[in-house]
């Protein structure tokens, strides 16, 4: 593995006789054993020479090794040796080094210490000076030099907290104590003479001691300070409360602009007066606004449960808005900076809406609600308002605000009655099939109602009047889509669901049965779009009431059912439109199963029924596309539904078609080729613009129209063989049900006798259903094929119009 060699003689598994043999093949190649021999021995010589070489090259290896380390042992020890000395030197040095600074740090030390006495000592004596100091100004009130000498005294005291032990220490710090509460009550009696709680203010102003006092106040325990500020506002809204009691006539809701109106006047005059007295980091001006504020909030809580029966929407609405106003007022005013500790909390911004109701809400002077599209790709934030004020007196508004919401039921009951006054005053919509099915002006009108009603409300409240709020909506969407959408549906002579809706009783070509007019149409269209609109614009009702709300009651805004209400109008308007062409087609189909298609004697156009059943589609389908044109996928919808209930129809008229010639089901089926070639063109048929037809349409009529033409094709095909004709229906049908099979042979016109063994036939031929599958009669196949889709369709359908 070392040393890798191709030499046989190096291997493992070595053999000699096998080496010899390769090397001797024949008895010819002996001739050269000499030669071998030789180079075998020039290499055994040279193996030798090399054994012997590196014998004699070891021999010394073991008496140099020894030498080697000998060697390094003694450079050890003299390195050893040297870290010791210097270990020792250096041991001596650190002594020396210690003997020639004790000195020095003794010197430090006494540096250190003398400069602290000597600091400790100024700060005493700038103590004790100014304490004396400070009780002499505070006799002779002079607050100016009091306010920048407390200030300093206190900073000095504070070196001295760890020397409280010493008494003299203790003693001054006392003093200061007393000095600060004598400056405290000194201030507050000067405060309380010169502003007396029972009386008028000085007439002369503010003077410049009182200013002073205020900032020494500063300075003092907080509670000197907001004691000052309590009873400077308490004496400055004294007249407040006397003016507008509440026995006054200024007191009710009807002058509510006076109590705001007095205030105004009040802070500017404070401004005038008091302005420069107090420094500017109180917010005195702000301060006396907001307890004006609470002030005003609780007298009007308290006068409006005395009069509440004398409260009325609009008079409760004009206190709201003037309310609102001055709010926004002081938001512009004020930075809201005292309301920390008050009981009003600071809103958030409101998130950007992401749907059609983004009004312009700028305050409540304004009520209009501008319809605009928000930028979807912002973020959203946390909803609330950036008025701090907001509700700060308002608040007390929201107790009552059942009067508004009693006042908005009452207004939009009104307001559905006049729409179906209105409706039926101005009747339906006029054909407009250049702009598609109009959607009804009252729709428009009610949404817009609903969004003034929201801003208002949420202006007023965000709590449990917006709950109220929102029952009121929802009961009125259901009345709305009862009342006028599908009130004004119209009526058809169908009791079964839209499978028939009129009595087949006019059997000549060309007859007419009950069909919708032009007119009527139009407005089942229009109903359609209207439904589709209030069906998307509360889904947007529904987001934005939960961004008015309050987080909590965000759950409890659910317009789900309202939703499903419209949805129902709008599957009810698209089955009528089936029902209708459904109907205008039954006397063409039941004209072709009445034909006598045994006596066919030749193939030629297609047949009248087939143009009658194309022209009822060519007239209503177009005038039903155009009226859609905005909701098409409700069309597409139309074009499916139809399909399912025109194409089992035709098959079962089919059935009825008996007996059936050759040449008469080659007339079927050009027929049938006729009918899903129009069928396929359906979503376009008399359109300018050619459309694809929805993939689930196209596989709708493809399957069934393929199994009406698989049908034909079985009646074509001759009986005789039985056998042959048997498996001819399994393979093209691939349908197992006895029925359809006996109807096929209806189609054919066989005897009784004949129809008997086929049957007997067709069931010994059925393929066998698989072990512990399904045996109810479907055919066991890998996978149903279409066909058999189809048949389970239709025996649900005929189960359905049999219950019906």
């Amino acid at each position: 593995q070392v040393f890798p060699s191709q030499d046989p003689l190096d291997r493992a598994d070595f053999n000699a006789v096998e080496y010899i043999n390769a090397l001797f093949p024949t008895e010819q190649s002996l001739a050269n054993i000499d030669e071998v021999v030789n180079k075998i021995r020039l290499k055994i010589r040279r193996l030798d020479d090399n054994i012997r070489t590196v014998v004699r090259g070891q021999t010394n290896v073991g008496q140099d090794g020894r030498q080697a380390l000998e060697e390094a042992q003694k450079a050890i020890q003299q390195l050893f040796g040297k870290i010791k000395d210097i270990k020792d030197k250096a041991e001596k040095s650190e002594q020396m080094v210690k003997e020639i600074t004790r000195d020095i740090k003794q010197l430090d030390h006494a540096k250190r210490h003398l400069t602290t006495s000597i600091t400790t000592l100024n700060h005493l004596h700038m103590l004790a000076g100014g304490v004396d100091s400070l009780e002499a100004m505070t006799r002779r009130r002079q607050y100016g030099e009091v306010a920048n000498l407390l200030q300093g005294v206190v900073n000095v005291l504070e070196h001295f907290n760890k020397y409280m032990g010493i008494p003299q220490i203790r003693q001054l710090s006392e003093r200061v104590k007393a000095a600060q509460n004598e400056l405290g009550q000194q201030i507050l009696a000067d405060f309380e003479e010169a502003f007396p709680s029972q009386g008028t203010k000085r007439t002369g102003g503010p003077s410049n001691v009182l200013r002073d006092a205020c900032l020494v106040a500063n300075v003092l325990d907080p509670r000197i300070k907001q004691e000052i500020i309590k009873k400077f506002i308490k004496q400055h809204l004294s007249e407040y409360l006397v003016l507008f009691q509440e026995n006054q006539d200024v007191a009710w809701l009807d002058k509510i602009d006076r109590r705001y109106a007095w205030i105004k006047r009040q802070l500017v005059d404070y401004e005038e007066k008091y302005g420069r007295m107090f420094p500017p980091e109180w917010c005195m001006t702000e301060r006396i606004a907001v307890e004006f504020c609470h002030i005003t909030r609780a007298e009007l809580s308290k006068i409006m449960r005395t009069r509440a029966k004398e409260i009325e929407v609009k008079l409760l609405l004009f206190a709201i808005q003037r309310t609102t106003n001055f709010e926004g007022l002081l938001a512009k005013r004020f930075s809201g900076c005292t309301l920390a500790d008050g009981t009003v909390k600071k809103p958030e911004v409101p998130p950007p809406s992401t749907n059609p109701f983004l009004e312009d809400e700028t305050g409540a002077e304004t009520d209009e609600i501008v319809m605009e599209k928000s930028d979807t790709d912002k973020p959203k934030k946390p909803k609330v308002p950036d008025n701090p004020f907001h509700g700060i007196v308002s608040k007390c508004f929201e107790p009552h605000l059942y009067v508004y919401i009693e006042s908005q039921d009452k207004n939009l009951g009104e307001l559905i009655d006049r729409f179906v006054a209105d409706f039926k005053a101005q009747g339906p919509p006029k054909p407009n099939v250049d702009e598609g099915g109009a959607v009804l002006p009252s729709c428009a009108d009610l949404f817009v109602y609903y969004k003034k009603c929201m801003v208002q409300c949420s202006q007023l409240s965000t709590g449990e009047p917006m709950i109220a709020l929102t029952t009121i909506f929802q009961k009125y969407l259901r009345e709305y889509a009862w009342k006028i959408l599908s009130g004004n549906l119209p009526k058809t002579t169908s009791s079964s669901g839209g499978l028939t809706i009129t009595s087949l009783l006019k059997e000549k070509e060309g007859s007419e049965v009950a069909k919708f007019t032009l007119e009527e149409l139009c407005l089942i269209c229009s109903i359609l779009s209207t439904a589709e609109y209030c069906l998307a614009t509360t889904q947007q009702l529904e987001e934005k009431l939960k961004e008015k709300v309050d987080a909590s009651l965000m759950e409890r805004i659910n317009l789900t059912g309202e939703m499903d209400t419209f949805s129902i109008v709008i599957s009810n308007s698209i089955q009528l439109l089936v029902q209708d062409l459904d109907a205008a087609c039954d006397p063409a189909l039941t004209a072709m199963s009445k034909m006598q298609w045994q006596n066919v004697e030749h193939v030629g156009d297609q047949s009248p029924y087939v143009t009658s059943v194309i022209l009822h589609i060519k007239q209503n389908v177009p005038i039903i596309r155009d009226n859609l044109a905005s909701t098409r996928k409700y069309f597409t919808q139309f074009c499916i539904k139809f399909a399912n209930s025109f194409i089992p129809k035709f098959i079962n008229h089919l059935f009825k078609c008996k007996p059936i010639s050759m040449v008469g089901a080659e007339q079927l089926l050009l027929d049938t080729h006729s009918l899903k070639m129009v069928l396929l063109d359906l979503p376009s048929i008399g359109s300018q613009v050619v459309r694809k037809a929805p993939a689930s349409y196209t596989k709708i009529v493809v399957k069934g129209m393929t199994r009406a033409e698989m049908i034909l094709k079985v009646v074509m095909a001759p009986h005789e063989p039985p056998v042959v004709f048997v498996d001819n229906y399994i393979k093209l049908l691939a349908d197992c049900s006895t029925d359809t099979f006996q109807k096929i042979l209806d189609m054919k016109g066989l005897k009784r006798s004949e129809q008997s063994s086929m049957l007997d036939l067709f069931r010994l031929r059925l393929p066998a259903p698989p072990p512990g599958g399904d045996s109810t009669g479907s055919l066991s196949l890998s996978a149903p094929t279409p066909e058999q889709e189809s048949s389970r369709i239709r025996k649900l359908e005929k189960l359905i119009k049999k219950r019906l």
